[in-house]
């Protein structure tokens, strides 16, 4: 097999895998949205083992860890594109979240957490009273 050398070729295969492209991104990409009371965040985490997921909550940050095992040096390879190594991102979660009851649930190489929103966010009514306040005879 004939090929030809190209001295930039390792440096431009680095940065893709540190910066990543628009085809395939190196942080693991997500879609976040709201259902009625609470917001759902899905990860796409392909070929993951789910003992090498992790997920860690520090006050309002959710930090995600995950880790692709590296390929056997013993197996000679024909084509390494996928990115291995760990793999880790973090979500600022407002207040008006409860980091306390997140869900959690990895099924077909995608992890779902389920958010809920605080009570104390949720919309609610205030009752209003009625009529004139109560009078009060002075004395002078």
């Amino acid at each position: 097999m004939l090929m030809r050398t190209d001295p930039f070729r390792d440096l431009d295969r680095l940065t893709q895998q540190i910066l990543g492209t628009t085809a395939r991104p190196a942080v693991m990409p997500m879609d976040a949205w709201r259902e009625e009371d609470r917001f759902v965040v899905e990860f796409d985490l392909p070929g993951m083992n789910a003992d090498s997921l992790d997920l860690d909550v520090d006050k309002n940050t959710l930090t995600v860890h995950a880790e692709r095992s590296a390929l056997d040096d013993n197996q000679e390879m024909v084509a390494a594109e996928r990115p291995r190594g760990v793999f880790s991102r973090q979500l600022f979660l407002g207040e008006n979240l409860d980091a306390d009851k997140i869900e959690a649930n990895y099924d077909a190489g995608v992890l779902r957490l389920t958010i809920p929103v605080a009570e104390k966010a949720k919309p609610r009514k205030i009752e209003i009273s009625s009529g004139q306040p109560e009078k009060k005879a002075v004395n002078a």
